[in-house]
């Protein structure tokens, strides 16, 4: 039996009951067994090559939105844990948004837009950067990361972070603009959707966007050891996957009171804060990613390419 075989046999238990859980009656998920087998696998084995007992491994895994990038990065964490013997710690750079409260200042303080949290300028870069050199350090002992509730679109209190008691083999850190680059002032003149044309006449709100990518995200992006990318064919399928995964959200939380989950139009008005770098990733993340896995149109992975 082959280590892709044996690593089917004694993860696929697993695996299958996490990917049931994320199912609802309308969405469920297709070719399980060849995405594990012929993508998820190979990957893993990647991963496992690159470890180093004495240094943390942080791989990113970027995406736009509604692209598989949680349900991936699940998967590739019960694989390297269950077969590979890893200690694995998955977060996402959405758990590392700045508080309501912040961004409400942010947003009186540069642009209206900054209230919405998504775009780079929206997270806490300070507290991601005192995360990644914590978990290198050697002289690790017990780490507190913090945990974004998307339903109330805050930070969840302090009792609720994720604790880190052993330092990780691998750090899978996830979320859409991870290893996304600057574009040229030139690109951000011409605006790409009616809401640049509307709330960012100025281009205040898109240059402050752009000068985090130049300067605090990029020193962040360059503490990744690799970077996976799934890669859709365009912007407007990954609108249908992300309208697809709020009413998810709302199937899951329905009987649950003040949750700020958004309707179709808010959506797509959401959308458009995330478009001018998810499109502009198409083009750099190609280039730069480690990994890429191509997702065809019906949200399945159809190809994938190791460039590193």
């Amino acid at each position: 039996m082959n280590e892709v075989s044996d690593c089917f046999a004694k993860i696929k238990k697993n695996c299958f009951k996490f990917i049931a859980s994320q199912e609802t009656k309308r969405d469920k998920f297709k070719n399980k067994e060849k995405m594990i087998k012929s993508f998820l696998i190979p990957v893993s084995q990647w991963i496992s090559k690159k470890t180093n007992k004495k240094k943390t491994l942080i791989i990113g895994l970027a995406g736009g939105q509604g692209s598989g990038k949680t349900t991936i990065s699940s998967i590739l964490t019960l694989i390297l844990q269950e077969y590979f013997k890893l200690n694995v710690f998955k977060v996402s750079i959405d758990d590392f948004y700045k508080t309501r409260r912040d961004r409400k200042i942010l947003s009186k303080n540069k642009h209206p837009l900054l209230m919405t949290r998504g775009v780079p300028g929206t997270h806490d870069i300070d507290l991601m950067l005192k995360f990644f050199k914590k978990v290198k350090s050697k002289s690790f002992k017990f780490l507190e990361v913090p945990k974004f509730n998307k339903a109330i679109d805050d930070r969840c209190k302090k009792n609720s972070w994720y604790k880190l008691k052993s330092k990780p083999d691998v750090v899978i850190f996830e979320g859409w603009c991870v290893g996304a680059k600057a574009q040229t002032n030139k690109q951000l003149k011409t605006p790409i959707n009616s809401l640049e044309r509307v709330y960012d006449q100025g281009i205040k709100w898109r240059s402050h966007v752009n000068i985090q990518l130049k300067t605090k995200y990029k020193i962040l992006f360059k503490q990744l050891d690799g970077l996976l990318y799934l890669k859709a064919k365009n912007f407007n399928i990954l609108r249908n996957w992300r309208l697809k995964q709020e009413r998810k959200l709302w199937v899951q939380t329905r009987n649950k009171k003040n949750l700020k989950i958004m309707s179709s139009g808010d959506v797509i008005n959401f959308m458009q804060t995330y478009q001018r770098i998810t499109q502009q990733m198409f083009k750099d993340a190609i280039k730069s990613s480690s990994i890429i896995m191509n997702l065809s149109s019906n949200h399945q992975i159809e190809k994938i390419k190791f460039k590193k």
